[in-house]
């Protein structure tokens, strides 16, 4: 077996992680990131906090990896690797063992099983495939709705404000039971915890504002339960299978995840579509369903827009990639190189709605794939495939050297997309 890094490197040997993003190829993973997948599968990257996990840039290996019982979720573990906040309760001085962190409050999804599995199971059904495709009707009505509202108001208009951000809030408020009309207070306290530079006091903040927003409503939701996700979880509170506060933290989880991903692939899929015209082109002229949820599936891949990679904990030594990664250490699989690897994906950085890109890891793999999957992929359809068609001339109102791109969050997009038509 032979190391495919050299722990005896300078420290200015290792790269930093998370790596910018190219100004000129704002659809495109870090060059470094590109540069390092052609060296070697596994190398150490050095994070804020100056510890240095192992970044895993292969597909096959990240997959691997994502579904090996060695490696654990949970980012209470000494070793997982995420930054500590200078002056955290992480800090410690030299030569003292690491204390055992305190999880973040965000649901399943940084648990193990059997754990991570109980909780997962209870909010299954509602994100079938069959459930979800009965809300197409509902979807495409939130769809044309507000595309009346935009085109019947000024112009240029700002894409997100106007479309991709209350879209996917509209559809998880209803499923969720959450009151759309509290939705800036929600989507305020969001961009605060997905954002990199955020401090930890300042995010443990945002994330007890919503949980406690959520506590209440699950306080409601006991007293008068509705048709709805978190109406369905008192029955499991009330027979003791489920605390208040873990309904509250689920809540949290869906909430975040079911407006942010999706509202970010709105957007920034709409820009590579306006800087691809061969391939707009296809949706505008497609009437084929197959190509639209072959165009969601590409822009995933393309696009990838988690870009801080899954993290992981090796609970053993084990090998990666040739690389022995002992019991403690850090495991960052960068998923959005991975959909770029050229041995799984011909021409890579290359847009082709037309390809068959389901094996894509944009949503993760293993067990703790996103569990919201069917739902995105039935929204990101409904967009496509009625976006483009209702208004066949949109086009930025702005060069796109002034958009605002997300290099800050963990969740990649862009702030703001003027558009007119």
């Amino acid at each position: 077996m032979t190391d495919t890094a050299n722990t005896t490197d300078t420290e200015a040997a290792v790269p930093d992680y998370p790596m910018e993003r190219a100004a000129r190829c704002p659809f495109d993973p870090p060059p470094g990131l590109k540069a390092l997948q052609a060296e070697t599968p596994i190398a150490r990257v050095r994070l804020s906090d100056g510890t240095t996990p192992w970044l895993v840039t292969g597909y096959d290996d990240q997959k691997t990896v994502l579904s090996d019982p060695r490696v654990s979720s949970d980012a209470s573990r000494p070793g997982y690797p995420i930054p500590r906040a200078e002056g955290s309760q992480y800090d410690r001085a030299e030569g003292e063992p690491e204390p055992e962190r305190k999880a973040p409050g965000i649901g399943f999804i940084l648990m193990d099983d059997p754990e991570h599995a109980r909780l997962r199971r209870m909010v299954t059904a509602p994100f079938m495939v069959k459930r979800v495709e009965a809300m197409r009707p509902s979807v495409q009505k939130i769809v044309d709705d507000l595309l009346d509202v935009m085109l019947d108001g000024p112009k240029p208009a700002d894409l997100v404000e106007a479309f991709a951000l209350p879209m996917p809030s509209l559809v998880i408020s209803n499923l969720l039971g959450v009151h759309y009309a509290d939705h800036d207070f929600f989507q305020d306290n969001s961009k605060v915890i997905i954002n990199r530079d955020t401090a930890e006091g300042e995010r443990m903040q945002a994330m007890g504002n919503l949980v406690g927003y959520l506590d209440d409503l699950v306080g409601q939701k006991m007293k008068e339960p509705g048709d709805d996700l978190l109406s369905g979880l008192v029955g499991r509170i009330e027979s003791g299978d489920l605390t208040r506060m873990e309904a509250a933290q689920i809540g949290m989880l869906l909430l975040i995840a079911g407006h942010e991903t999706t509202a970010n692939m709105i957007a920034l899929g709409t820009l590579a579509l306006l800087e691809h015209p061969d391939q707009l082109r296809l949706l505008q002229e497609a009437e084929d369903p197959k190509l639209f949820a072959s165009a969601v599936e590409e822009l995933l891949r393309y696009l990838h827009i988690t870009h801080n990679g899954r993290r992981r904990v090796a609970l053993e030594d084990m090998e990666v990639a040739g690389q022995t990664v002992k019991a403690g250490e850090g495991l960052i699989m960068a998923n959005d190189i991975g959909n770029r690897d050229a041995r799984i994906f011909a021409d890579p950085d290359r847009l082709d709605l037309t390809r068959e890109s389901r094996r894509h890891v944009a949503f993760g793999f293993g067990v703790h794939q996103c569990l919201g999957q069917p739902l995105a992929r039935m929204e990101l359809q409904v967009v496509y495939s009625t976006l483009y068609k209702r208004i066949p001339t949109l086009k930025l109102a702005v060069d796109i050297e002034e958009i605002p791109f997300k290099h800050d969050a963990s969740v990649y997009g862009v702030y703001e997309l003027p558009v007119t038509w």
